[in-house]
């Protein structure tokens, strides 16, 4: 989580960048090892614990898919961008978050976006959500899920980490969400919102996807 002041700074000073690559990425020996060797030994069983989820969950439902993701990484650790990366927000790639052995609020989120994907479930129906935490007063971000167009979604969170429809997280209040191709204004619970744009307008998050991309081209090169 971060401040709320935060939030009101950052959301009018997007700017517009180069357009992003295919999301698609494999975890092999070559980024495996890679991982080995900038985190550690349990950086790396962590990668093949993600390996290993992928690999033996693209047969289950949905449901199934949220639920052991959501689960997995809700393992990892809490920290702050400060404490972690020296920096006040910063967006870690799902190999960054799982190397490093934590994250905050938006590296839980965008890692559980991207397994997701991974595991067939298709863009429309995902979108990485800031909302305000009211119990804390601090804008967090979380992961929802649209079974259909326009229906309720569920919610994804790290923490309150079951799974649960939008209407039951009264403690969370909509500012607006994005996946890989959209972006929207989302001011009430279990609304999808109105369409403002592309998702490219998040400056962070188009960085974020460009140097995931980068690093697992590089680290098959080596």
């Amino acid at each position: 989580m971060f401040s709320r002041l935060k939030l009101l700074i950052v959301f009018p000073l997007w700017i517009i960048t180069t357009a992003v690559g295919d999301d698609d990425f494999i975890i092999n020996d070559a980024l495996i090892n890679d991982v080995r060797r900038h985190y550690g030994k349990a950086a790396s069983e962590r990668m093949i614990r993600w390996q290993g989820l992928l690999r033996g969950s693209l047969h289950l439902t949905d449901r199934q898919k949220l639920t052991v993701v959501n689960d997995f990484f809700n393992e990892q650790r809490f920290i702050n961008d400060s404490d972690h990366w020296g920096k006040d927000d910063f967006w870690a790639t799902p190999v960054e978050f799982l190397g490093s052995g934590g994250g905050d609020c938006e590296d839980f989120s965008i890692a559980k976006y991207y397994t997701l994907r991974q595991l067939g479930i298709p863009d429309k129906k995902l979108r990485v959500t800031y909302v305000m935490a009211l119990e804390y007063q601090q804008a967090h971000m979380v992961l929802s899920y649209y079974p259909e167009p326009d229906t309720e979604p569920l919610i994804l969170d790290n923490l309150n980490k079951r799974i649960l429809p939008a209407s039951e997280r009264r403690d969370l209040k909509p500012v607006y969400n994005f996946n890989g191709d959209g972006l929207w204004y989302a001011r009430q619970q279990g609304n999808s919102g109105k369409r403002i744009g592309k998702s490219s307008r998040v400056g962070r998050w188009t960085k974020l996807r460009n140097r995931f991309q980068q690093s697992i081209a590089n680290s098959q090169e080596e």
